[in-house]
């Protein structure tokens, strides 16, 4: 983009870097640089980015003209300090997902069928070896669990203990056995199982047929090692899983049909469907596992995890897992050869037509193509905006945009300016941050805002309690300096440069007055902003 920028216009002065904005790179991207940022224009592709720069630039007090595109659809937004509310002021409404049960059960599209794919690659590749680790290598780990004890908890873990104990892998082949036994698991048994709960002339408690559209009566299938999905799945799965485990793979590992021949030689269990099984059909559950009844959650929570150190004395020291992080754009990396083949398979149990690996990318990795149109679009529109920051007009004239070409819409309005609060004479916003010099102490802030008829009971750092009036012990902490007790307790790193701490200080009124237009009762909680105490 820089290089193309200069072709355009070779007197621009640009400096290109790769660096994530994001709080791992406040190194990089530290206090002197955004002291010297004039303006911020963002053009970023995830929300929690945008929120990160967003809270910078409310922090420092730098405008920033926040835009992005939807496919036919773009929006423009202007945060001017002190001006108009900030980009994380307003959220959009979250997206619609199909019921739990439709997703593990009753698929009927293909989107369904990636959903589930998806969830079930985090679940095998990414959580079950994650939760292992946290297991071999936190010591309260174990006391966790059982302090969570529920349903969830008991879940999670007899995941992690299978992966541990029965279902470890020490070799290329027992990594193809376990590829093998998971697709019968998928595609053969789960679906034997619920076709005998719910057979196909099976009615509900009105007397209607079960499997009404959309659900779709489903089909076990057969491994076929002359099928391309049978062979993607193997390949995939196998592959994975020994890199999970850090097992070296043959040379025959990348051939896809030799894989599912080797998975054909398995021997696998026959299946017997079980009587009382209880599956999910509440369109409103939020969980695919049904109630199991009166099951002692902490009593099986104790006796897997006496399997898992059972198992624990047999490893190795230093013994763990290799968790998978999705990435899509990697096409050596059986991340999406796994989700392809598992929807796949999937739409062919439910008789719903499958799709090749490259639409399954886009649908799984909720890619929506750009248009050089929308986005030449937002450019226009933000640099409209961008001559009006300069030029310091007021806050009518700036325009916040939405517009969609495909109807076509377009849609202007003014920023919203930023919610204030009112008190005892004193007015703020998310714009402020109140300076305290002098590196007091717990006692003199407290007497500070007492001043301002503001009763503070409560002072955090980060996610540590520095002080709290309801404690008897943190009397003590009133003399000290609240630097000091951040760097203690909250371990606080300021960089050389910087000269303050911030604080989070919730107070109470002291006063009967107005506050953003509503009476304020004594005693009633005040949000004030941020406090960044001077040390130094």
């Amino acid at each position: 983009a820089a290089t193309a920028a200069k072709v355009m216009n070779a007197s621009l002065n640009v400096n290109a870097m790769q660096e994530r904005v994001s709080p791992d790179t406040e190194g990089v991207f530290d206090d002197a640089f955004w002291k010297k940022t004039d303006l911020v224009v963002n053009a970023l592709d995830n929300v929690q980015a945008r929120l990160y720069v967003d809270s910078r630039c409310v922090y420092f007090g730098t405008p920033l003209l926040e835009s992005g595109t939807l496919g036919t659809k773009c929006n423009t937004q202007m945060v001017i300090p002190r001006l108009s509310e900030n980009y994380g002021a307003s959220r959009d409404p979250p997206e619609k997902t199909a019921p739990m049960c439709t997703l593990h059960s009753f698929p009927h599209n293909i989107h369904h069928c990636l959903t589930w794919a998806r969830s079930e690659f985090e679940g095998q590749f990414e959580k079950t070896p994650s939760d292992v680790n946290a297991y071999l290598t936190c010591a309260d780990y174990a006391s966790s669990v059982r302090e969570a004890g529920d349903a969830q908890s008991r879940e999670g873990l007899e995941r992690a203990a299978a992966c541990l104990t029965r279902d470890r892998c020490a070799t290329y082949d027992e990594c193809v056995r376990w590829a093998r036994l998971q697709f019968e698991e998928y595609f053969h048994n789960k679906i034997a199982q619920l076709v005998y709960t719910f057979p196909e002339d099976a009615v509900t408690t009105t007397g209607t047929p079960f499997w009404s559209p959309p659900k779709r009566f489903p089909r076990v299938l057969a491994f076929d090692a002359e099928d391309g999905a049978c062979q993607m799945f193997a390949l995939a799965f196998a592959n994975l899983r020994a890199e999970m485990f850090n097992i070296v793979r043959p040379a025959w590992s990348l051939d896809a049909a030799a894989v599912a021949h080797a998975a054909v030689l398995v021997k696998v269990p026959e299946f017997s469907p079980k009587v009382g099984v209880t599956i999910v059909t509440d369109p409103k559950a939020t969980s695919a596992s049904a109630p199991s009844g009166p099951l002692d959650d902490a009593a099986v929570i104790d006796t897997t995890l006496a399997r898992m150190d059972e198992a624990r004395a047999g490893l190795p020291a230093g013994y763990t897992l290799v968790p998978a992080k999705f990435e899509k754009d990697d096409d050596t990396n059986f991340h999406m050869d796994a989700i392809a083949s598992l929807a796949n398979l999937r739409a062919r149990n439910y008789h719903v037509e499958e799709v090749e690996k490259l639409k399954a990318k886009f649908i799984a990795g909720r890619i929506i193509p750009a248009i050089a149109t929308t986005t030449a679009m937002a450019t226009g529109l933000v640099c409209l905006e961008l001559y009006k920051v300069l030029a310091g007009v007021k806050l009518e004239a700036f325009r916040n945009t939405f517009a969609n070409l495909a109807l076509p819409l377009f849609a202007m309005s003014e920023p919203m300016p930023p919610q204030k609060m009112k008190y005892n004479g004193m007015e703020w916003s998310l714009w402020d941050r109140w300076t305290l010099e002098g590196d007091p102490t717990v006692q003199q802030l407290l007497d500070h805002f007492s001043a301002k008829k503001l009763s503070c009971y409560s002072i955090s750092c980060g996610q540590s309690l520095l002080y709290n009036s309801i404690f008897p012990k943190h009397r003590e902490r009133l003399g000290r300096k609240v630097s000091e007790l951040a760097f203690e307790i909250a371990k606080v790193e300021v960089p050389p440069s910087r000269t303050w701490v911030d604080v989070v200080v919730a107070c109470e009124a002291e006063w009967e007055g107005e506050a953003d237009g509503l009476e304020v009762e004594d005693g009633e909680d005040v949000d004030i902003p941020i406090v960044s105490v001077i040390f130094r």
